[in-house]
């Protein structure tokens, strides 16, 4: 760690009481007050079935064709980090949002939201990395919108996607689908992404250098769906890590869920990082791995597909769905012992995306 000191005046509390008159950082966390804040009043002003799936992205069929459709904000602090920006960042993170339903995204919006006085070389920098990234993924931006707002009332640039895709006759993936003896299984090592931001963002040195896993997943989800269409569910750990997207799983499809604690993959210089950062690898944010949950007669074919993929050569099962404990995640600890593993309440890493 380097000598510098931390500057601790501007943070917040990313887990306060959970009944606040105003909004808190920890309501864009990802946790239990992000899903407070869209099941009691969101979804009850908006209304909609569609609405009512809460996933990663929405399943809708228009004109005779499965679609996913979905929207996302970043505003990510820095806008720079090791191994990407805010610019790639946004359109892997609709693509990987997408992929999450079986989708191949197609098409893509931008929406610039600008700060007065943002040097013209760093919005150049953020669309080129776009760009670069979307023809990466094989899909168009086909439309946007800038916006400028005064100087002190943005961060430099904020970025709004929205993205469209057609989802594959035989895919169903959604956590009502899960059922007890489903294998889960993760596809790499999880905690690069918020630790990287964490190290540049409050000039943290842990000995090694850190990248973000800011990546493109629809071609491993490709693969997996080679393997077989019957995949049951899967998700993109972002916010609130993979504690956070195992918690939604076990809630909406009414299981329990099982992990071996020491079958997570967390690289090291992750685990030595939250180990001084007092943080919990399981809840901080990736922005290149998927968990699935697969059944399990056909657990080994996928494994083995997505160890062939590079942004799946880490793969691994950590765990099932099992009938005890419905709704509620718990890991089995090296030493025998067994935790639960929580929603979190709000973020341990505010503004990672």
């Amino acid at each position: 760690m380097s000598d510098t000191a931390l500057d601790i005046t501007g943070w917040t509390c990313p887990a306060p009481l959970r009944d606040r008159p105003r909004v808190v950082m920890g309501h864009g966390g990802g946790g239990a007050l992000s899903a407070e804040l869209v099941q009691h009043l969101f979804a009850p002003a908006f209304g909609g079935d569609v609405l009512a799936q809460l996933g990663d992205s929405a399943a809708v069929s228009l004109g005779g064709v499965r679609l996913a459709f979905s929207t996302d904000s970043y505003v990510v602090r820095p806008l720079f980090f090791p191994g990407g920006c805010i610019g790639d960042l946004a359109v892997n993170g609709t693509v990987n949002d997408l992929a999450m339903s079986g989708a191949r995204a197609a098409y893509l919006s931008c929406g610039f939201i600008l700060e007065e006085g943002v040097e013209m070389s760093v919005v150049a920098r953020v669309a080129e990395a776009m760009g670069a990234a979307a023809r990466a993924a094989g899909v168009e931006v086909a439309t946007g919108d800038t916006k400028v707002v005064e100087a002190g009332h943005g961060d430099g640039i904020y970025l709004n996607t929205a993205g469209i895709g057609i989802i594959p006759d035989g895919v169903d993936l959604r956590p009502q689908r899960v059922v007890p003896g489903d294998v889960v299984i993760v596809s790499g090592e999880i905690g690069l992404h918020g630790v990287a931001i964490m190290s540049v963002r409050e000039g943290l040195e842990f000995g090694v250098d850190i990248r973000s896993d800011c990546a493109d997943l629809g071609g491993l989800v490709r693969s997996m769906l080679a393997v077989t269409p019957d995949l049951h569910v899967l998700r993109d750990p972002t916010r609130g890590g993979l504690a956070a997207s195992l918690n939604e799983i076990a809630a909406a499809s009414g299981t329990g869920v099982v992990i071996q604690e020491s079958r997570v993959p967390v690289p090291a210089a992750v685990a030595n990082a939250c180990a001084i950062l007092g943080l919990d690898p399981l809840y901080v944010a990736n922005e290149g791995k998927l968990v699935a949950f697969v059944p399990r007669e056909h657990a080994d074919a996928v494994l083995d597909a997505m160890r062939a993929h590079p942004l799946g050569r880490h793969a691994t099962v950590i765990g099932e769905a099992v009938d005890a404990h419905p709704g509620l995640v718990v890991a089995r600890t090296a030493l025998g012992g067994t935790r639960v593993v929580d929603l979190p309440i709000g973020e341990q890493l505010p503004r990672i995306c």
